[in-house]
């Protein structure tokens, strides 16, 4: 089984096209999105349409909870004073140009999806949410605890976890008290790397018939500079294209 997980497309349609171009070409047998779908770039409709007219399973990110209810929130955790103004211009701009018909898409969007496998009689329990199985807007750093990670995947009752919200793409494998191996996986980001490279990135999950997990990161080229003006001609804070063309 083959898997395509992305997520944090933040309305960047450029780099969802190119994301899901490179998607078919690895011919995944399942394909799924992690969530925040809205937010920092013009293209919020277009994506969301995007993404129902290919029929793609989605979940609930932070900022599409937000749009989804009208809230001027987006749940996000901005450092400084300057990062909150800006983003409340982010999310004011998009609360004016989603559609209802975005809107209600939005705010019915599962909190997650659990898959379960069963692989030579046994149980492999494949978990997807947005920021952790926790809260929506929970950030889980790569730097995290080993301990806190793996109690938080076993209360979870899964054995591989798949999140975004961080916008760094890694994968940790950690063992239980039996041995058995539970993996934590960041997705990254399609539309909005904060890792330094500007270029999208998605998973490529593979479960094979002994229950071992294969983790591949594929990062894709996009145009980014016509992401990065489309920004620059909206009301949007500039710094968001610096962001794009900088990966940051």
């Amino acid at each position: 089984m083959r898997i395509a997980l992305f997520s944090d497309i933040h309305a960047n349609l450029p780099a969802l096209g190119a994301c899901l171009a490179a998607i078919d070409a690895q011919q995944p047998d399942a394909v799924y999105c992690l969530g925040d779908l809205v937010g920092y770039n013009v293209w919020p409709n277009e994506v969301i349409d995007a993404i129902r007219r290919r029929g793609i399973p989605a979940i609930m990110g932070n900022y599409d909870q937000g749009i989804g209810t009208g809230s001027n929130d987006c749940g996000c955790a901005y450092k400084t004073d300057a990062e909150k103004a800006m983003g409340q211009v982010s999310i004011a701009y998009t609360n004016s140009v989603v559609t209802e018909a975005s809107r209600a898409y939005l705010r019915t969007l599962p909190a997650h999806i659990r898959v379960e496998f069963r692989i030579d009689g046994q149980p492999l329990m494949l978990l997807l949410v947005h920021g952790s199985p926790r809260r929506i807007n929970e950030y889980l750093f790569e730097n995290r605890p080993e301990k806190s990670l793996l109690h938080l995947i076993e209360e979870a009752g899964a054995d591989i976890l798949c999140f975004g919200h961080t916008h760094q793409p890694y994968h940790r494998v950690l063992h239980d008290a039996a041995g058995r191996p539970r993996h934590a996986v960041n997705t990254g980001s399609v539309g909005k790397p904060k890792d330094g490279d500007p270029r999208g990135c998605f998973v490529l999950l593979t479960i094979d018939r002994t229950s071992t997990v294969q983790v591949e990161f594929i990062r894709f080229e996009y145009d980014v500079e016509k992401a990065a003006q489309a920004i620059e001609e909206s009301p949007l804070p500039g710094a968001y294209a610096e962001k794009l063309r900088k990966g940051f």
